[in-house]
């Protein structure tokens, strides 16, 4: 796990206090060991800053060049079937000569693989999480690529001229010529979400690449200040089409499970190779319960010792899951460690996120996922999740529940869906509310509706959609930046042009989520918040075997009737009591609509002060104190989108100190 930059500065030198100054950004990536390397004739540098978890030698530092010479790799992350590729490599081609390896890095059996296969070939065969740089000596061209799903971010663009590569756009900020200034778009998208979806990045003249692409750039087109399109060499989505036109079937669903947890199992195994200290997430939910179950399976085949779990609790009972987790980690026999957290603890994180994530981002779990990785940090130095489970084998509660409201709604002749449309548009939420509150004395209590005005405000969107992927925009986004942004900015929901062609709406939206929401909001939140005090993070769930096998079974092993995961649980059953893990979804929630009436409302009124709204020039301050006095009042709770605007104005108070040092 590392900290990487590229630079192609034809005709344009580059100080060697650049360099440090953009590698002292990355240091929380990479504290261990540092690099560089450069070739002033062409015009490119590499440079690296790295945690070490394979091969901790000096044979497995970086950069690093091929066993030729030609290609140099500043590379982030880790290849997990590397060993498997070395013994293909060791049996090379007619004409090819056998590598001789210097040390035993994934690092260097990447090159051995560019050397042998090339780039495209290459990735095609790796199994891994991962973002690269390559250089080649020989043509003089840079070439990029991201993982598969996008566990490991890439951003690129132009300053003064130059063309410049990072793991964070933080590193951009220390380069002649860089101006900081805000893409709109992006900002658009942000409130949509609540992150930065590839392939845009906060910053005018830069971009993410997106997963699963490769990118190609030669000094040529430097020079003519280019940016190249990003190619595919894998797609989730076609991948997800072509397996579901010919469904998996097996014998009896014992032989499903048991397929299940080879495939699952093969995965852990993989990912628990390290060099260094190893262990778990543990929340006591089913994915990442499912994963230590089988970490510690693969413990005792192995002889190891018992895997180390963590899991955090917090005072307030209604988000504390510290219980489940420990109940857990007993029967399973882990080495547990749990870590009770007070407001207090939580709300001195607040002030740290905007830096700590680099870009804007608003999932407001990104506080518990800190608190979580700083504590496991004090003993291992990778930690596995559970993250990917929901999306590919049907967990979220949305999956059930909204498929069929979609369903009816398509039933509706359209002239009753325009009726009904427009007249819940007329009911004001807070009405609704109110009314709620009249009528709750005489509804049991299995039929009260929570928050009945925004469900009936989300219920209006849905009718109003004509397409599915316009129907899930309505249930899963949260701002329309046409209503709050100053600007009438072309901003359309990254779901529009991905929708993807399955054969039922619930795999639609787990896709879906898999290809957008989850690489944009749940890889980022975790990547950002270990890697900012070192930890490397590995997820199971996202190895293309895995994916493979989940795409490739029918619905019914992951959805049946309105419980989710279906498949999941029934694995789960072979290593845990049933009464262990069947609860409701809890996640890694934070009272943030609580802490913004209370201990945060200082810090959130000087934020969103409708003088600063104005003369910051990107939000309609009236709509913005009107959700903001809505919430205060208990009227609404807008939480969500007010955590939005927050750390977006609480990002911008760094950017605006960082391009004011770069000016004076």
């Amino acid at each position: 796990m590392c900290g990487i930059f590229a630079l192609l500065h034809p005709g344009r030198p580059v100080t060697e206090a650049t360099v440090a100054a953009v590698q002292a950004s990355l240091r929380h990536r990479g504290p261990d060991d540092s690099g560089r390397w450069s070739d002033p004739e062409p015009g490119v540098t590499l440079a690296q800053t790295r945690l070490a978890i394979q091969d901790l030698s000096i044979a497995g530092h970086q950069p690093m060049a091929s066993a030729s010479g030609r290609y140099v790799v500043t590379f982030n992350g880790e290849i997990y079937n590397h060993l498997a590729l070395r013994q293909q490599l060791e049996q090379p081609a007619e004409g090819s000569a056998r590598p001789v390896w210097r040390g035993h890095s994934d690092t260097e059996t990447l090159l051995a693989t560019i050397e042998q296969w090339g780039i495209e070939r290459s990735l095609r065969e790796l199994s891994g999480m991962f973002a690269f740089c390559v250089w080649d000596r020989d043509e003089r061209v840079l070439h990029l690529a991201r993982d598969r799903v996008g566990e490991k971010p890439l951003y690129y663009g132009y300053a003064g001229g130059a063309f410049a590569v990072a793991s964070e756009t933080r590193a951009f900020r220390h380069l002649p010529g860089f101006t900081g200034a805000v893409d709109r778009r992006a900002l658009a998208l942000m409130m949509r979400v609540l992150a930065v979806p590839a392939p845009y990045c906060i910053y005018e003249g830069f971009a993410a690449l997106p997963p699963g692409t490769r990118l190609r750039i030669g000094l040529d087109a430097v020079h003519h200040g280019e940016m190249p399109a990003p190619l595919p060499y894998w797609s989730a989505v076609a991948e997800a089409e072509r397996l579901a036109g010919a469904p998996r079937s097996f014998a009896s669903e014992t032989d499903a499970i048991d397929a299940l947890e080879q495939c699952l199992g093969d995965a852990v195994a993989r990912q628990m190779i390290s060099d260094v200290p190893l262990g778990a997430f543990l929340s006591g939910g089913i994915d990442s319960s499912l994963v230590v179950a089988l970490m510690q399976k693969h413990a005792r085949r192995v002889g190891a010792e018992p895997v180390r779990t963590f899991s955090i609790g917090f005072d307030r009972r209604d988000y504390n899951e510290a219980h489940y987790a420990k109940r857990v980690a007993a029967h399973l026999q882990t080495r547990h460690s749990e870590l009770y957290v007070s407001n207090d603890d939580c709300l001195a994180i607040v002030p740290k996120l905007a830096d700590i994530y680099d870009e804007p981002f608003a999932d407001s779990s990104q506080i518990a996922v800190r608190l979580i990785s700083a504590m496991a940090r004090e003993s291992v130095t990778v930690a596995l999740s559970g993250d990917g489970g929901d999306e590919l084998f049907g967990g979220y509660n949305r999956y059930t529940r909204a498929a069929p409201w979609w369903r009816l709604a398509q039933r509706m002749p359209a002239p009753l869906r325009g009726l009904l449309h427009a007249g819940l548009g007329q009911v004001p939420p807070d009405a609704a509310d109110r009314l709620a509150i009249r009528l709750s004395s005489l509804l049991p209590g299995n039929l009260q509706i929570p928050r009945p005005g925004e469900r009936l405000e989300k219920l209006a969107r849905i009718l109003a959609a004509r397409t599915p992927a316009g129907f899930y925009a309505g249930l899963v986004e949260h701002w329309q930046p046409s209503g709050l942004m100053l600007d009438a900015i072309d901003a359309p929901s990254p779901l529009e042009a991905a929708w993807p062609a399955l054969p039922s709406l619930e795999e639609q939206m787990m896709l879906i989520d898999l290809t957008c929401f989850l690489p944009t909001d749940m890889l980022t939140k975790v990547d950002r918040a270990a890697m900012s005090v070192s930890l490397e993070t590995r997820l199971p769930f996202l190895d293309p075997a895995v994916m493979t096998f989940a795409w490739s079974l029918p619905l019914a092993y992951k959805i049946r009737g309105k419980t989710g995961k279906w498949i999941l649980r029934q694995l789960l059953q072979r290593h845990l009591p049933t009464e262990l893990f069947v609860r409701p979804k809890m996640g890694f929630n934070t009272p943030v609509a609580h802490w913004l009436k209370g201990p945060l409302q200082p810090w959130a009124e000087e934020l969103l002060d409708e003088n600063r709204l104005r003369q910051d020039g990107y939000f309609r301050p009236e709509i913005v104190r009107h959700c903001w006095n809505e919430h205060l009042s208990g009227r609404r709770d807008h939480a969500a989108r007010l955590w939005a605007v927050l750390m977006f104005q609480a990002w911008e108070d760094t950017n605006r100190i960082d391009r004011h040092r770069r000016v004076t």
